[in-house]
């Protein structure tokens, strides 16, 4: 996991200095420092209509959200990270939250097979969603695999009362699914129906 880590602190780094380059040169072109260039220009005309900047989007995560909820949402990605590395590897993970999210399913994988000497590509995930009748800890570390958070569904919910997919409730549109523990296990001890 340390190699997952490092890789999304390289993506987050270089996306945070293009961001604040920009804003320190679109405050310099705006005092008449720096020539405002066209593609200045465009990231200030970003800004000001509350769209995320194209600039910013050629080195960023895959987001949708205008200007002030990506700002929000790239603080709370900074601060995920952040915390992990100040405290360790954390008990669950904000999957939603990674840059690039199939390196952690990779880095489950790996741990897995290194610790059982499997090769990987007998290895596939299988899950459990958290409910109250399975009794999971999701503030204990996952004995194997992990604990994620940040998936949502669309048009339907997950109810913990009868561990399954049900009908959503009236006008809700995307709810948020339960903790899951993604549990790697050999291919051919899986049983998917």
């Amino acid at each position: 996991m340390n190699t997952v880590l490092q890789q999304e602190i390289e993506r987050f780094n270089r996306l945070l200095g293009i961001v604040r380059s920009s804003l320190i040169n679109i405050g310099k072109a705006i005092i008449g420092e720096v020539v405002m260039s066209l593609e200045l220009e465009a990231i200030g005309n970003s800004i000001f209509d509350n769209k995320t900047p194209a600039a910013w989007m050629k080195r960023s995560y895959p987001s949708l959200k205008p200007l002030a909820s990506y700002v929000v949402d790239f603080v709370e990605r900074l601060e995920f990270m952040q915390k992990w590395i100040d405290e360790g590897k954390p008990p669950s993970y904000w999957i939603s939250g990674f840059f690039f999210t199939q390196s952690f399913l990779t880095g489950i994988k790996q741990n897995f097979a290194r610790k059982y000497v499997i090769p990987i590509d007998e290895i596939d995930l299988d899950f459990e969603v958290f409910s109250t009748k399975n009794g999971l800890d999701k503030d204990k570390e996952a004995p194997d695999g992990a604990f994620i958070y940040g998936l949502y569904i669309e048009g339907c919910k997950y109810d913990s009362n009868i561990d399954m997919l049900a009908e959503s409730d009236p006008k809700v549109l995307y709810t948020k699914m339960p903790y899951i523990w993604l549990k790697p296990a050999k291919s051919a001890e899986l049983n998917f129906q």
